[in-house]
């Protein structure tokens, strides 16, 4: 097997076990058995277990990072140069969101993969995300170009709570569902990602800015 070939099989199959069965369940072995190479390829390609899982992570983040300062950049042109903060929260929540929840997604490797990686609290994730602020910046700046009254503080709470919110919403979509009985729809992916950016607007500006999503959301509960 051609060596990027090799390296796509571990990937691949790593991915898809880590998905299925959690990062501490899964050995070295199960991958190389999975992927069909031997265990001196993944040391030759990765050098360690935590090395691949990292860069599973990476490459994955790497694609809704920059779907979202994709979205910040259009928000941001199109208002002259400052987006309105409910745009700000969409771009930030709207592609994780996406990317994890909706039947046409949970299903994926790569949705179930990111899941687990937002369950489960594991040292090289857990580094990464703590290093890897370079693209939060970008949003807490529009945010202050945004609100420029607002304190400084009270934009950075803003934005933690918002990404919050929808890591909380992609690990507990089933406790929701059942405490529920059904009624939150975890389906109607828009329709989060809209209760998200209200509840983020709102907490942020005291009432002060007029969102449109919660009166979107009062018609649409009122049917």
């Amino acid at each position: 097997m051609a060596s990027d070939q090799t390296r796509t099989a571990i990937l691949n199959a790593a991915e898809r076990l880590y998905a299925d069965r959690g990062f501490g369940d899964v050995t070295l072995r199960d991958i190389v058995a999975a992927a069909g190479v031997n265990l001196a390829a993944v040391n030759y390609h990765f050098g360690s277990k935590d090395e691949l899982i990292a860069e599973l992570f990476v490459t994955r983040s790497l694609a809704t990072n920059r779907e979202r300062l994709n979205e910040l950049k259009a928000a941001e042109e199109k208002g002259g140069g400052r987006a309105g903060i409910e745009a700000i929260f969409r771009a930030l929540v709207g592609p994780t969101l996406r990317g994890c929840l909706g039947p046409d997604r949970e299903g994926s490797t790569a949705a179930r993969f990111m899941i687990r990686a937002s369950i489960e609290s594991v040292p090289p994730i857990r580094r990464i995300k703590n290093r890897e602020v370079d693209h939060l910046r970008k949003f807490a700046a529009a945010m202050r170009r945004s609100l420029p009254d607002r304190n400084e503080v009270d934009l950075y709470w803003g934005l933690h709570f918002a990404l919050a919110m929808a890591h909380h919403t992609i690990r507990e979509r089933e406790r929701l569902t059942k405490l529920s009985d059904g009624k939150c729809d975890l389906d109607d992916v828009q329709g989060i990602i809209d209760r998200v950016v209200a509840m983020s607007v709102m907490a942020l500006t005291a009432g002060e800015t007029q969102s449109k999503a919660p009166a979107k959301l009062l018609a649409r509960d009122a049917r």
